[in-house]
């Protein structure tokens, strides 16, 4: 019987398999990102991720996309993302963008299995691992979750040819979890998971059902012997699989959602015309998959290339949902214990000395058109739509949690379905501190975006942000009181603002001020609340309302050269720098320019730094330039350069690093679906990551001295 054949050649393989092993001396080159590092030395949550789906999966630039926003869906949902790939002979375990990009676009890359690795290595190549390869490297470094489409199989007539997948050998002797869509529709399931019961692999379903999915469907007509209904069963399965030691791994397979589901008639005519094709052209052996894939995506007309990308972004949310649960059950405490000298072994700062952000929390919509140009008065123009969490203050508490300063936030919800949402998306931040209002929406906000990524439109329900009242923010004086700086945003009322300076002043608080758009700009210069401001971070625009608040001289019509923006900016600065340390001011794709108090031509953002008199000085920085194809949402990207330029201002570094280190947590927000990228780590901003990027060299200008108010006035 071909069953029993099968069994016979596994049970060969399987005992040449072991016999390499036991020659095997070395281990391979194996190089772990540092994020990846730190968060295993952690216990924090790991997902790897396969590198052929880039390399021979999907054409460019659909695989560059679909692998940046799966690795952002595995962060979202609270796990770190470790790509496996091969580069210049080197495993690496975890790749940042520029190595993403390199295997996304090279036409040299090879598909490495665990037969392949060897040479691929010694050669000097680079490649994609399979989930053969994916599985050796995250067992490797200590990985257990490893996230992929589908798996690989036994072809149909594989009972002549005897063309079966590594990818079942390697289930059946690497004790990792592996999470995916079931086997892809191209292969003879049912053969498979004869095959896979042999190798002695854990098969379960993960849902509602124990109908084993295909790939494209999420019924192939099989059933699975095992059944899980959540990510908490999952975690539970495989734990005990790696607390018995067995040497086999346990599949997860999840189903395609139903409204991704390609017709299974469409698939399965598309599959045979396929098949039949390939045996006609004669492909065979590693090229039958790939050949395969495309040909199918080529016959339904696309279908199934949405599809295929629809599923593995599902089945990185489960994998990544699932990760986290089993390292829950694992580490019920919050982690491993730390040893010393190990990423992760740093105090959490003392709760006195902790930075407060009070601010607004929205939960937003994202709509960015197909083009440059939007038709108003009723049409419908293309685009994309995506929700996102967004809110000045939470991007700032975000951003800087990222960055390892931990904030105490401040601020209100209601007690609705996006407030659930929100609480679960911000669990790595404090939010002890938000209060929870029963009749209240949590707010939403909606931006328009162009298709070159500017801010079109914004409409915006942010009436709960009046619940963040002084009476409410007064249950927390000791922490303002305490910390080494408290950020305050312009979604806040006037009263609270006032009360949060007036107690900063009092107790020697730097204060820092965003101030969210145009007309929340001038709150906290409609009284002397803004005197005891420390740094204000406005746009041009921003800054010419606060001026007009002020009484101050403005200018009629906003200049349009770089050359007068600067000169604008610097003369609508300095009236402000009697009282302030520093006006930040965003100038957008042209970077920022910080006008504020030096000393001998350094200017000074510490917190602990006296301010001599007299000595003013502007210093432009240009930011380093971005595709505009790369950029995805500009929303965020003044907060998270807020965020970055403040943590180096927390941890006392000087001002060009501080500056650049914002400009780099705001180049990683560009680039993402959210306002905060998830990738923003103390590990990918710092000054390490500042000093490896060649950037453009900054312009500075004395501007003092120092004009108070009455002599600005007569001067003006």
């Amino acid at each position: 019987m071909l069953v029993s054949a099968l069994r016979r050649w596994g049970g060969g393989v399987r005992a040449g398999a072991t016999v390499t092993q036991q020659r095997h001396v070395h281990d391979p080159p194996l190089r772990i990102h540092p994020r990846v590092q730190e968060a295993l030395a952690a216990g924090k949550p790991v997902v790897a991720l396969e590198s052929t789906i880039i390399t021979h999966g999907m054409p460019y630039p659909h695989n560059i996309r679909m692998a940046q926003e799966v690795e952002e869906i595995v962060q979202t949902n609270g796990s770190v993302p470790a790509t496996v790939g091969i580069l210049q002979g080197r495993l690496h375990v975890g790749l940042c963008d520029e190595e993403l990009q390199f295997l996304a676009q090279s036409k040299d890359c090879v598909k490495v299995s665990r037969r392949d690795l060897p040479y691929v290595l010694s050669q000097g190549l680079s490649g994609g691992s399979t989930v053969s390869g994916t599985m050796i490297a995250a067992h490797r470094a200590g990985i257990p979750v490893f996230v992929t489409g589908g798996i690989g199989g036994v072809h149909h007539e594989g009972e002549k040819t005897m063309d079966i997948s590594a990818d079942l050998t390697e289930l059946g002797r690497t004790p990792v979890a592996v999470v995916s869509a079931g086997v892809k529709s191209i292969l003879d399931i049912g053969r498979t998971l004869e095959y896979l019961e042999t190798e002695g692999v854990c098969v379960s379903t993960f849902g509602d059902s124990t109908d084993f999915p295909a790939f494209f469907t999420p019924k192939s007509g099989f059933k699975a012997p095992c059944h899980v209904r959540d990510e908490v069963e999952a975690a539970k399965l495989i734990a005990s699989s790696l607390e018995l030691r067995l040497s086999s791994a346990v599949l997860i397979a999840v189903p395609i959602p139903a409204e991704h589901a390609a017709s299974g008639n469409v698939i399965e005519e598309a599959v045979q015309q396929a098949l039949r094709e390939a045996r006609l052209q004669g492909v065979q052996g590693k090229e039958v998959t790939p050949f395969l894939l495309k040909r199918v995506n080529e016959l339904t007309g696309g279908k199934s290339l949405e599809s295929n990308i629809a599923l593995i972004k599902n089945n990185a949310k489960v994998g990544s949902r699932i990760a986290v649960a089993l390292s829950n059950l694992r580490n019920p405490k919050g982690g491993v214990r730390k040893q010393a000298g190990t990423p992760g072994t740093e105090k959490e700062p003392a709760i006195d000395s902790r930075p407060v952000v009070i601010g607004g929390i929205n939960v937003d919509f994202i709509a960015k058109a197909a083009h440059d140009s939007m038709v108003f008065g009723g049409q419908t123009n293309p685009g994309q739509v995506h929700q996102s969490f967004g809110g000045v203050g939470r991007n700032l508490a975000d951003c800087l949690c990222r960055l390892g300063a931990k904030p105490i936030f401040i601020s209100a919800l209601g007690q609705d379905e996006h407030a659930n949402s929100v609480m679960r998306y911000c669990s790595h931040m404090d939010m002890g501190r938000v209060a929870r209002l029963k009749g209240q929406n949590t707010a939403t906000y909606c931006a328009v975006i162009s298709g070159s990524g500017e801010l079109s439109l914004g409409l915006g329900d942010m009436d709960i942000h009046q619940q963040i009242t002084e009476n409410y923010v007064s249950q927390f004086a000791d922490c303002i009181r305490r910390a080494k700086l408290v950020c305050i945003d312009g979604n806040i009322p006037m009263p609270t603002i006032q009360y949060v300076c007036e107690l900063s002043r009092l107790h020697g608080v730097s204060v820092c001020f965003e101030p969210t758009d145009e007309d929340k700009s001038c709150k906290p210069f409609l009284s002397d609340s803004w005197t005891a401001l420390t740094f204000i971070s406005p746009n041009l625009k921003e800054l010419i309302g606060i001026n007009r608040t002020l009484g101050y001289p403005v200018p009629q019509e906003i200049p349009r050269s770089l050359d007068d923006i600067i000169d604008v900016a610097i003369t609508l600065s300095l009236p402000l720098l009697e009282h302030l340390r520093c006006v930040i001011v965003t100038l957008g794709a042209n970077g920022v320019l910080l006008c504020g108090h030096s000393n001998r031509g350094t200017l000074l953002l510490g917190l602990k730094t006296k301010i001599p008199t007299g000595e003013l000085s502007a210093v432009y920085y240009p930011a380093a330039p971005i595709p505009a194809k790369d950029i995805i949402n500009v929303s965020g990207a003044g907060d998270s350069f807020m965020a970055g330029l403040l943590s180096g201002v927390l941890t006392e570094l000087d001002t060009d690093t501080c500056v650049r280190m914002g400009l780099l947590a705001a180049r990683l927000s560009l680039r993402s679906q959210g306002p905060i990228s998830p990738f923003i780590s103390a590990t990918r901003v710092n000054p390490q990551q500042v000093e490896s990027i060649d950037w453009p060299a900054p312009k500075q200008w004395p501007i003092g001295p120092l004009l108070t108010s009455s002599s600005h006035q007569s001067k003006s």
